[in-house]
This record gives structure tokens, C-alpha cells and sequence, in this order.
């Protein structure tokens, strides 16, 4: 269902400016962000749980990959309370949820209580992850609607950068003790802390709220709409479908290759495995990177034309890899992981710009299910094709060629009602008005 609203009129409230104390909630938003994005360390852990417990590098990766696939749930389920409640009591249970998770996962103690690492970590830490991830972006949309997109991209790249914090802190204290699951208490302290410090600090914007001196674009490459959709009316929109596929793909191909970096280093260049794995952590830099520059850059050349980098940059990336010395690997390498990054960076600022920020939470909290649907199949695909080929050639062509072909959908994807070509339009806005006129 989609509602039309205009911009309502707001400046001063109490005196003080409209926007006063929204960079302190940007701050806490990243704060939060940093906390759940200690998720994506998991690699640290493999190589430990498997030497204490023996299990199979299959079995060791499972609770990251059920918290994966189950974050798209929390972010559904709040995205649509948030919409209702606001957003610091999701925020709240989702940290609580998510960092008790991570702590009950200390309990492991034995090889055959992998269910009770699934069920800890991979399950309650993924649906906190998911409940607590998706607020502070719905939010802070509706805070900066005058820098959408940069705001965003901050907020998602405090995730990005949670795994660089975290990583080097879990290798210290699994250096440090026999029994490694142990870690996970002190790490979820640390998480519950920083998560409540922050997620206190949420809330929405006044009734009213507009930025002094800002007015929405009426024409130009953003555009936000002036109706406003619930989750019914944009899953009723081809719009809905295609931004979703369009963060599926970029997913797919980014973590395809995250998922096989260190392998592929090595393989490909020779590089030692140590090499490989400082290479993979200053990878990392660059994943929380590409969700701000990206996201900021969107911002002037437009959502869909960010896309269509995002996915040309993996495509030539992935078939040059396979040929190419470790200097110039690492480089691309750089490239596919900003444009990873840069997927989470810019698309909640598009489906505000497409559907209105009021139920932002419940449309883009659907849109998740592309995290879970990419970060299932694309290492999938990396894995098979590389053990029916015996090497990285194969998959990496392949994952390029789908970057590449899947390039035509920002190049279609048009906001709901908007009578514009079906293809993007590389001239300005202002010079295509002024022919039509």
C-alpha cells in the first residue's frame, strides 16, 4: 500500500536547531554496528575449534553459516516492530539477544555439542544480529535525509570494520587459553556493553522533522518518492524484486570470493599461508571502506549507476584474477571487496529513496534475505566449481561473468511510477528535462 505525504515543515524545536544531537546518534549507531560486525571474525575461530574438537572444516564454518542464514529473519521481524515501536527496544533485545548468544556458546566443551554452538551462536546470535542490524539504518535514513546515503554507508561500514577490531582480540585470547570456546564469554561481555551503550542512545526524529535549509530534489539522480509504501504495497512492486536481486548478486559474487581469498592468494601467487592471512585482514579494511565510499558516492552519481560499478568492477576484477602477479591480485582483490561492501552500503538509502523512510525498516529488513540467499550460494558455487576444476580459473571466470551479466538490472530498475527510459541516462537530468520540455 502506498500513501502519498509531502515533506513536512520543521527548522527549530525548544529553541535548538532540528537536527541537534543527531551526530551523536549516527555515533551510537556505528558503535552497535561495530559490536554485531564481530561476526564476520569468525574465521579466527576455525582452526582452534577444530584442533580442540576435531571437527571437519565443514562442520567448524556451520553456526557462522546458520547466523547468516537466519539474520534476514531478525531483520524482518524488526524491521516491521521498529516501524511501529521505534527503534531503540529492537535495537536492545536484538544486542541482548545476540551478545547472551554469543556468550552461552562458551558452554561447548565437548566435540559432540556442535548443536550447542549451532543453536548459541549460530541461531539466537544470528536473530540478535539481525534484530539489532537492521534499526540504526532504518533510523538514521530518516535522521539524514539531506545525506542519505553517506549516513548509511557509515553506519553498515561500522560492521564492516567489526571484524578488524575484533579479529586480532579473539586471536590474543584464544592464544591464551586450552579450552577456545571460553573466549566467547568475555567477547559477548564486550559485545552486550558496547551494544546497550549505543542502543540506548536510538531513537527516531520528531513529528514534523525536516533539516533546516534542505529541500528534497524534485529532479536529479536521487529522487526520493513522495508516497509512502508498507511492506504489502513494495513487495506488490517489480521494484522491490529487482533491488533484491540486485543485492543477491552483488552478494553472491563478493562473499564467493571472501569466502576463498586465502586459498585463492595462495594458489594463485605463492604467497605463504601467514602472507595470506594478513592480506585477508587488511581485506577486511576495505569491506567496511566500499559500504562508506560507495554509499557517499551514490549520492552524487546516483543509486543505480553505483550499482552498475559496483557489479562491472567485480566482473573485469574476477576475469583478470586468475593471470595476474600478487601485487596487481591484491588490488583487484581490494576492488571486489569495496564493491561487496559497497552492495550493504547503498541499497538502504535506495529503498528509502524508492518506498519512503517511514516503514524503511520492514522493506529493507526484507531485503536481507538476499545476505542469507548470496552468502549461501556464491561460496557454494566458488567450492564446487573449484573442485570440479582443480583451481581457481573456473570459478573466478564464472563469478565474473554473472558480475557482468547481472549489470543489466540497474540499468532497468527505475523507483515505483517514475516515467523514465529503461536505461540509464548518462547525460543530466537537467539537459534530458529540458529536451523533453
Amino acid at each position: 500500500m502506498a500513501t502519498s505525504v509531502q515533506g513536512a515543515a520543521g527548522g527549530q524545536a525548544g529553541g535548538r536547531p532540528a537536527t541537534a544531537g543527531r551526530l551523536w546518534i549516527a555515533i551510537a549507531a556505528v558503535l552497535v554496528q561495530l559490536a554485531l560486525g564481530a561476526v564476520y571474525a569468525w574465521s579466527v575461530f576455525n582452526g582452534p575449534l577444530q584442533a580442540e574438537f576435531g571437527w571437519s572444516k565443514s562442520q567448524v564454518v556451520l553456526p557462522f553459516e546458520v547466523a547468516i542464514g537466519v539474520i534476514f529473519i531478525g531483520t524482518l521481524v524488526g524491521g516491521r516492530i521498529q516501524d511501529r515501536r521505534g527503534p531503540r527496544p529492537v535495537a536492545l533485545a536484538g544486542v541482548v539477544l545476540y551478545s547472551v548468544g554469543i556468550m552461552l556458546a562458551s558452554l561447548v566443551a565437548s566435540s559432540d555439542q556442535l548443536w550447542l554452538l549451532v543453536l548459541t551462536y549460530g541461531v539466537m546470535g544470528g536473530l540478535g544480529l539481525g534484530l539489532a542490524y537492521i534499526t540504526p539504518i532504518a533510523m538514521l535514513a530518516k535522521w539524514f535525509p539531506d545525506k542519505r546515503g553517506l549516513i548509511t554507508g557509515i553506519a553498515v561500514g561500522g560492521f564492516g570494520f567489526g571484524a578488524v577490531i575484533t579479529g586480532p582480540v579473539a586471536k590474543h585470547l584464544l592464544a591464551g587459553t586450552s579450552h577456545k570456546p571460553g573466549v566467547f564469554l568475555p567477547l559477548g561481555i564486550a559485545y552486550l556493553v558496547a551494544g546497550l551503550v549505543g542502543a540506548s542512545m536510538f531513537r527516531n526524529p520528531p513529528a514534523g522533522y525536516a533539516v533546516p535549509g534542505w529541500e528534497p530534489a524534485v529532479t536529479g539522480r536521487n529522487v526520493a518518492t513522495t508516497d509512502v509504501y508498507d511492506l504489502g504495497g513494495a513487495l506488490r512492486t517489480p521494484q522491490w524484486w529487482m533491488l533484491t536481486a540486485i543485492l543477491t548478486l552483488n552478494t553472491l559474487t563478493g562473499i564467493a570470493f571472501i569466502s576463498q581469498a586465502s586459498d585463492a592468494a595462495q594458489d594463485l601467487t605463492g604467497i605463504t599461508a601467514g602472507a595470506a592471512a594478513t592480506f585477508v585482514g587488511v581485506m577486511g579494511l576495505f569491506n567496511g571502506a566500499g559500504r562508506i565510499g560507495w554509499a557517499a558516492l551514490s549520492d552524487g552519481i546516483g543509486r543505480m549507476r553505483a550499482f552498475l560499478g559496483m557489479l562491472l568492477v567485480q566482473g573485469v576484477a574476477f576475469l583478470i584474477l586468475p593471470h595476474v602477479a600478487f601485487g596487481i591480485f591484491a588490488i583487484l582483490a581490494a576492488l571486489i571487496y569495496l564493491s561487496y561492501g559497497g552492495g550493504f552500503g547503498t541499497m538502504p538509502a535506495t529503498a528509502a529513496d524508492f518506498f519512503g523512510t517511514p516503514n524503511a525498516g520492514a522493506i529493507y529488513g526484507a531485503m536481507i534475505v538476499a545476505w542469507s540467499i548470496g552468502g549461501v550460494v556464491g561460496p557454494l558455487i566458488a567450492a564446487r566449481l573449484y573442485e570440479s576444476s582443480g583451481g581457481y580459473t573456473l570459478p573466478f571466470t564464472v563469478l565474473g561473468i554473472v558480475a557482468l551479466v547481472s549489470a543489466a538490472l540497474p540499468l532497468v530498475t527505475r523507483p515505483p511510477g517514475a516515467r523514465q527510459a529503461a536505461s540509464i541516462d548518462l547525460r543530466d537530468s537537467a539537459d534530458v528535462e529540458a529536451r523533453r520540455a
